[in-house]
């Protein structure tokens, strides 16, 4: 059966979450409200990820794999992911299970009427810097694109797949998907999720990168939606034939 809901996980260096990782999402496939498959997009991983995602989707039917061969960082991973897959219905969490699956079915319950659901991070696990630093970048780019989302750097979302693939990628375009979103006239809610500390790996982002790189980005945005082409057909010859 063709799955109805795809769920795209960026890895990069993950090796230490992978085992964990297919057992909760294999556990929220089996109470998932749709027919639900896994994408892992392989962003040119380091260390053993690749050998053990590919092992993974050996064994269970319900992941599928792609693999860059150099990092290329998670808006281009996003990217690919969004191109590949063919459910109507696509979402996004990370691999380091900050967030779990078992929250994909709070989105799912609002998607008939949005084109986007995005989780909000409550009670946040994350160091006293992190958390500092993803609130003063979400400031910066509410400033920019004041698309009013709380918390744009939620790694669990779900979008109609259609929209998705109308999103016009960059680098550091992730932070900007409910905005770009917005620019197509659809429709963006927010729900809140749980948050739970790291168990393994690293964090992949720094300071620097959390806030200077968005700051960086907001200009590119703007850039962006000045020269957005966004129509919709009022009329057409097919409509007399």
């Amino acid at each position: 059966m063709k799955s109805e809901f795809t769920i795209i996980v960026p890895v990069f260096n993950e090796e230490d979450n992978l085992a964990r990782l297919e057992k909760e999402l294999s556990d929220y496939i089996n109470i998932a409200p749709l027919k639900t498959s896994v994408l892992l997009v392989n962003d040119g991983s380091t260390d053993n990820s690749l050998s053990k995602i590919e092992g993974i989707c050996i064994v269970n039917d319900a992941f599928e794999f792609i693999s860059f061969e150099n990092n290329k960082g998670l808006s281009t991973a996003l990217k690919a992911g969004f191109d590949y897959v063919t459910s109507p219905l696509v979402g996004y969490m990370d691999a380091d299970l900050q967030t779990t699956p078992e929250d994909f079915n709070l989105l799912l319950e609002h998607i008939d009427q949005y084109e986007l659901v995005s989780g909000v991070r409550h009670n946040r696990k994350d160091t006293w810097l992190k958390n500092f630093s993803s609130k003063m970048a979400n400031r910066v780019r509410h400033l920019f694109t004041n698309d009013s989302m709380e918390d744009t750097g939620c790694p669990l979302k779900v979008f109609k797949t259609d929209t998705a693939k109308r999103i016009p990628m960059f680098r550091g375009l992730h932070r900007f998907l409910p905005a770009m979103t917005l620019l197509q006239n659809g429709r963006v809610k927010q729900v809140p999720v749980r948050h739970f500390p790291r168990q393994a790996g690293t964090s992949k982002y720094g300071f620097g990168k959390r806030l200077l790189g968005p700051l960086a980005d907001c200009f590119a945005f703007l850039w962006m939606k000045r020269k957005y082409i966004n129509y919709q057909i009022d009329k057409s010859s097919s409509d007399s034939a």
